[in-house]
């Protein structure tokens, strides 16, 4: 235990006896030696500390010809060690994605059997992708496949467990999010009245504010609900999980703002941009701001935007390789190294 300290720098994660556990219920986090051996007369698997910015997961499919085919990034977002919210694809940069998509097609070549494999895994700070955990079988962080997916985790099991070909796992949506419906305790009930539910559910309250969040979440455009038909809710309790696509990020994640209550998806002023007007320099704001007049008379949503393609090459390269994450579906350039952008 106290070489373990040293290599690990005293951070030593400690699960208890009863290994085997995925949800870090039985994990204990220290920082002393004198802590960690206060659980030593139980089982013990010591891990050093990952300081990650991101939670990234990628499905995998293995054949029983040993085929293997990689799902896009997710990232997985944690309400108290339980998954809460799947975002697809994960918002990081197309080396992350590529870096992590190998991560996962590696641990799974490492393997045998055949079906679906869940790889989680850190991004830290400095773009390390570090090997978390897998998970052989379906698994909570690609439920969206359902309807972002031209195949399903679950189709994709099927059909690498009997031996069929594999089916494609690209998505067929740009954007979706997944949304879990966890139990929580009685303190978050109360807060759950007031809260359209986002604090948790139990008992029968809690199955009463569940179905009101459900409720909303059927008129919400590219909402899709999935309920587990459990007997009983209690904390931290997976009931269920709904699935919002769309046609970017920003419109997803504003779709699932309006369904908890944070704020109206009929709001202009929250709606992602769908145009992009740019310009290499203020002086050429007298002819694009007709542009911006006619998308104001319309009710397009748009922005304006300044990128020199000589004075911020920079700015100009990041507004492109953004804007599709970010909604924007039309980018109108004025003359100049601006007009170029697109290209």
């Amino acid at each position: 235990m106290s070489r373990a300290g040293v290599l690990f720098q005293n951070a030593l994660p400690e699960p208890d006896s009863r290994l085997g556990k995925s949800d870090g219920k039985n994990s204990i986090l220290t920082w002393s030696h004198e802590n960690a051996l206060g659980g030593y007369e139980h089982g013990l698997y010591i891990e050093k500390w990952a300081p990650f910015v991101k939670e990234l997961a990628v499905i995998v499919a293995r054949g029983r010809d040993n085929s293997i085919l990689c799902y896009p990034v997710v990232e997985t977002i944690h309400k108290e060690n339980i998954c809460h919210i799947v975002k697809a694809p994960a918002d990081v940069p197309w080396k992350i994605r590529r870096l992590a998509t190998d991560v996962a097609y590696k641990a799974v070549s490492s393997l045998e059997g055949a079906g679906v494999f869940a790889v989680e895994m850190f991004l830290t700070i400095d773009g390390q992708i570090l090997l978390n955990e897998v998970a052989p079988r379906p698994h909570n962080s690609g439920h969206h496949t359902i309807e972002s997916c031209y195949t399903s985790q679950f189709e994709q099991h099927l059909r690498a467990v009997v031996g069929l070909p594999l089916g494609d796992p690209s998505m067929k949506t740009p954007a979706a999010i997944m949304y879990n419906l966890l139990g929580e305790d009685e303190e978050n009930v109360e807060k759950g009245r007031s809260d359209g539910g986002k604090s948790g559910f139990e008992g029968e309250a809690g199955f009463s504010l569940a179905n009101k969040l459900i409720g909303k979440a059927l008129s919400i455009p590219g909402a899709s609900v999935h309920w587990y038909d459990k007997p009983e809710m209690r904390k931290q309790r997976k009931m269920g999980h709904i699935t919002i696509v769309g046609p970017s990020m920003g419109i997803v994640e504003a779709r699932l703002h309006s369904m908890l209550g944070e704020e109206s998806v009929d709001d202009q002023s929250s709606v992602t941009p769908r145009v992009g007007i740019i310009m290499g320099s203020d002086s050429d704001l007298p002819v694009m701001k007709d542009a911006a007049g006619i998308l104001n008379h319309f009710g397009v949503p748009h922005e304006v935007r300044i990128v020199s393609a000589h004075r911020t090459p920079e700015m100009m390269f990041s507004y492109a390789m953004s804007a599709r994450e970010r909604g924007v579906q039309i980018i109108i350039a004025g003359a100049g190294g601006a007009a170029h952008l697109p290209g």
